[in-house]
């Protein structure tokens, strides 16, 4: 396939998936409304969220849209920077869980014997296994570090991308350009990366968009049971320290409120893509076709 049809076949895709899907086009949408605000955070933010700017537990003025923290720290700021830390997590506790899953899928799939015994032996205990209450005690014994919340997040999250990456292997492993590439004297690893993997990294970028909304929340959920990175000024950080100091209580429900909200529509937006992707993917839920 030439350079120039793959670049056509690329932008037909995205136009079905973005333009002509009304989920796929509102998830998009929100998603770069919040990218916006996270490349333009040192712009958009009125303070450094870091510095007291004012006393503490001010309600919302023209200063101040959503009042300031315990501490004196302007709210807005902290969610706004908050944005960087959601999308970071979003995206790197799934690419690099889809990474790891990628490759041992791919290694279960095509090499087979005892290296398939032993993935597979992992994943289905690692299947058995609650994963919650693991993450929630593993980030507690680690420490609080936002890299550390990845790791934890990446290590349980790999298991279902390697299932599918390896069934897929499992097929395409079998057509005959495999076998004609064998017969040509090709290494299994060449056939691994140049014939086969092509094949299985769309299921990688479709788990990305699926497992970012799980990250996301999961992150703000560890960080609102006080097990985040304190130094990072992330949705769930501000949600605990809300909670600590008895926000709704107070009649800050600005505090809570606004930050929840943004949590949700974060997650809502990789939820859509992702439904935007599964109806191009399956024919039976191109509803928005007929439209």
């Amino acid at each position: 396939m030439k350079i120039r049809e793959l670049l056509a076949r690329i932008a037909q895709v995205l136009y079905v998936i973005f333009v002509r899907n009304r989920k796929g086009l509102l998830g998009l949408s929100i998603l770069l409304f919040f990218a916006a605000i996270a490349i333009l955070a040192d712009y958009l933010a009125p303070y450094n969220p870091y510095e007291t700017v004012a006393p503490p537990f001010q309600p919302p003025s023209h200063e101040h849209p959503l009042g300031t923290n315990d501490i004196g720290q302007d709210i807005l700021s902290e969610v706004i920077y908050g944005t960087r830390i959601s999308f970071y997590v979003g995206l790197t506790a799934p690419t690099l869980a889809a990474t790891i899953g990628l490759l041992l899928g791919l290694a279960a799939g095509y090499l087979g014997g005892a290296v398939d015994e032993l993935v597979s032996g992992i994943i289905d205990v690692m299947l058995a296994i609650p994963s919650l209450p693991l993450i929630i005690v593993l980030a507690a014994y680690l420490g609080p570090s936002l890299n550390n919340i990845i790791l934890v997040l990446a290590m349980f999250g790999w298991v279902g991308i390697a299932r599918v990456v390896r069934a897929q292997t499992l097929s395409v492993k079998e057509r005959p350009y495999i076998e004609a590439a064998r017969a040509l004297g090709a290494s299994d690893s060449r056939i691994m990366l140049r014939h086969i993997l092509p094949n299985v990294a769309p299921l990688m970028v479709a788990y990305i968009i699926l497992g970012a909304t799980s990250a996301i929340l999961t992150e703000a959920g560890l960080s609102f049971l006080g097990l985040g990175d304190p130094t990072a000024k992330s949705w769930g950080q501000v949600l605990h320290h809300a909670h600590v100091r008895h926000a709704l209580e107070l009649g800050l429900w600005h505090w809570v409120f606004v930050p929840g909200a943004c949590i949700a529509l974060m997650g809502m937006s990789f939820t859509l893509i992702g439904m935007a992707l599964e109806e191009y993917v399956n024919p039976r839920l191109r509803s928005f076709e007929a439209a």
